[in-house]
């Protein structure tokens, strides 16, 4: 590869293994990838096909975690150049405005009334860390709760946004020098060149009885979605691959790969009780809704169904 714009990751990012096996590979710049990358960037700036020139879309699988991840993956400068120019901030949180309703907020304050359940302490006693804060919404439901609210990010537009609405901002630099009683990692993981080393940088900033959610996209059926590799299934479909996105979801975590990647990093699973989730559940409205808060903590506790998980360290 002679792309100066890419990086190559030949080892599993998760559990350092180089057994690995190719699922699929196809050049960035020729169907069906290019015409994925134009369809799904244009609503929100665009793609420049000048820089993916000669690198290819590798998917691996490690044999020993399970790991789906992206051979070549952006560099720090091309990944700026993706969030900030072809997923251009204004664009995207104009979208959002739209498009987030009271569903989206009714969540955000459900799960965190739940994790406060768990620690057993008045909210103005617990410090949180949103970790990929995006525009900073949930950073800031936490504070309404009044917890003592942090936010980390890496967009300049998101930061100032976050700032503006008094969420208090560390960098990647000073986040070990604080002491979090949770840390909300919400579909972060995906995105990252290094999951592991920074699951140790962020587990250094928890209190000893502090607790980390991992939250990823999932899809129990990824194998028959990579055998059908439909790049023309919308987002939220059946066959959609948005998953393992190019470019962005450069890594897909089976449930296995998360619990690997805790162990290794000096962590395990804790579960909030099932009793808790159902006490503190607020959203009933409509039957399917209903149907979901019933069947949800027994997907989480009892079939471990979901890739939400939460850790604590050992």
């Amino acid at each position: 590869m002679s792309n100066p714009h890419f990086v190559i990751r030949d080892k599993c990012p998760v559990c350092a293994s180089d057994s690995l096996r190719t699922i699929y590979q196809s050049p960035f710049n020729e169907p069906p990838i290019r015409d994925y990358l134009e369809e799904f960037y244009s609503p929100t700036g665009g793609v420049e096909f000048e820089y993916l020139e000669k690198a290819i879309y590798f998917l691996f699988e490690c044999n020993i975690c399970g790991l789906i991840f992206q051979k070549e993956i952006p560099n720090d400068n091309l990944m700026e150049r993706l969030y900030e120019y072809w997923i251009e901030p204004h664009k995207v949180f104009n979208q959002q405005q739209k498009k987030n309703g009271l569903g989206l907020y009714s969540y955000y304050a459900q799960e965190i009334i739940q994790i406060i359940a768990y620690f057993e302490e008045a909210p103005s006693s617990l410090c949180f860390l949103d970790f990929g804060m995006g525009w900073g919404k949930w950073a800031l439901m936490a504070k309404a709760f009044g917890c003592d609210s942090y936010g980390s990010e890496l967009s300049k537009e998101r930061i100032e946004y976050a700032k503006s609405n008094g969420v208090k901002v560390v960098s990647w630099m000073e986040i070990p020098q604080h002491q979090f009683d949770f840390i909300n990692t919400e579909q972060v993981f995906e995105h990252i060149p290094q999951p592991l080393q920074t699951l140790r940088h962020l587990k250094n900033a928890l209190k000893p009885n502090g607790i980390l959610k991992i939250s990823v996209p999932i899809a129990n059926d990824i194998e028959r979605r990579l055998k059908t590799m439909d790049w023309k299934a919308p987002k939220g479909t059946r066959d959609s691959l948005n998953p393992v996105a190019p470019l962005e979801h450069i890594n897909f975590f089976r449930r296995k790969s998360l619990l690997k990647m805790a162990s290794i990093a000096g962590m395990e699973e804790v579960l909030i009780s099932i009793k808790r989730r159902y006490q503190y559940t607020t959203r009933w409205r409509g039957m399917k809704r209903i149907a979901k808060n019933v069947l949800l903590p027994v997907y989480h506790n009892i079939l471990k169904r979901r890739n939400c998980s939460f850790f604590r360290k050992v």
